[in-house]
C-alpha cells in the first residue's frame, strides 16, 4: 500500500512482564493482514489481481469474491457520499486504494483481538484506530494528532480516541503528503481539480467511516463536509486552501 503502518502496545499489554514474544505475534498478525490485501489489491504490483483488471486480463464477473466484496462495499459508499466517493477512475480502472487501507485497518484489529491483545493504537499512513487505553484499566484515551498541512512540524489539534469515549478511529486526507491524488467525483467532476480543502481529518467509530468520509470531503468539498456531518456521527477538521479552519466542536484547535 506504500505506506509505513505502526502498532502501539502499552508495557505489559500482552500479558507477558517483556510483552516480547507477544508483541512480536501481534506485530506478525498485523502484517500479515496487510501483506494479504497488498498483494490482491495493489495497482503497483503487477502481479495482483487488481492490476490484472486495470489490463483487461480480468473481469468483475471472474474476481475472486474477496474482490467483489470490496467492490461491492466501495459501490456502497459511493451510494452514501452521491458520487464523492466512488471506485473508479476517469479513466475507466477500477481502483480500490480508497477503501483497502481502511479495510485493512479494520481486519488488522479483528486479528488484534483474536490473538488477545486489548490495548493497542494502529497507524497506517496516519489513519489511527485505536482499542483500550494506553494505561490499561484507567479508560484515559489514546491521543492522535493532527500535522498542519502548511507547516509539517507542527500539530494543528489533538483528538482523544478510545477509553472512554465515542471515537475510535481517526483519517486524515488531503494533498499535503501525496499531492493531488484525489480525483473530484460524479458527473462533470472526474477530473483532478484543485478543491476547497488541503487536508481533512475525520473522526468516527470505527475506521471505515472516517477514511471514506475523509477522502469523500476532499473531493466534494463543502456540499460533501455539510452531508458528512449532518447525516453520520462525526468530527471534522477541515484545512481551507488559504490556511483557514472549519471544525465541528469536538476539536480544539
Amino acid at each position: 500500500m506504500g505506506t509505513v503502518i505502526s502498532l502501539a502496545l502499552p508495557t505489559g499489554a500482552c500479558g507477558a512482564p517483556d510483552g516480547g514474544p507477544a508483541l512480536e505475534g501481534a506485530t506478525a498478525a498485523v502484517e500479515r493482514v496487510f501483506t494479504g490485501l497488498d498483494s490482491m489489491f495493489s495497482l503497483y504490483r503487477p502481479d495482483s489481481e487488481a492490476s490484472r483488471m486495470a489490463r483487461g486480463e480480468v473481469t468483475l464477473r471472474d474476481a475472486s469474491a474477496a474482490f467483489r466484496a470490496r467492490f461491492a462495499d466501495a459501490t456502497g459508499w459511493r451510494l452514501l457520499t452521491d458520487g464523492f466517493f466512488t471506485p473508479e477512475r476517469p479513466d475507466g480502472v477500477l481502483d480500490l486504494s480508497g477503501i483497502i487501507k481502511g479495510y485493512a485497518i479494520d481486519q488488522a484489529a479483528s486479528a488484534l483481538e483474536s490473538a488477545g491483545v486489548e490495548d493497542w493504537c494502529l497507524n497506517a499512513g496516519g489513519d489511527v484506530l485505536v482499542s483500550g487505553s494506553p494505561v490499561p484499566g484507567t479508560g484515559s484515551p489514546w491521543l492522535a494528532g493532527i500535522v498542519d498541512p502548511q507547516h509539517r512540524g507542527t500539530l494543528l489539534s489533538g483528538f482523544p480516541l478510545g477509553g472512554a469515549g465515542r471515537f475510535a478511529a481517526l483519517a486524515t486526507s488531503g494533498t499535503a503528503e501525496r499531492g493531488d491524488h484525489i480525483w473530484r467525483a460524479g458527473v462533470g467532476r472526474t477530473e483532478f481539480r484543485r478543491t476547497d480543502f488541503r487536508q481533512v481529518s475525520v473522526a468516527a467509530a470505527d475506521i471505515l467511516t472516517a477514511d471514506v468520509l475523509a477522502t469523500a470531503v476532499v473531493a466534494g468539498g463543502r456540499r460533501m463536509l455539510d452531508w458528512a456531518t449532518d447525516s453520520w456521527d462525526v468530527e471534522v477538521l477541515a484545512v481551507l486552501g488559504n490556511g483557514e479552519l472549519l471544525a465541528t466542536p469536538g476539536f480544539r484547535v
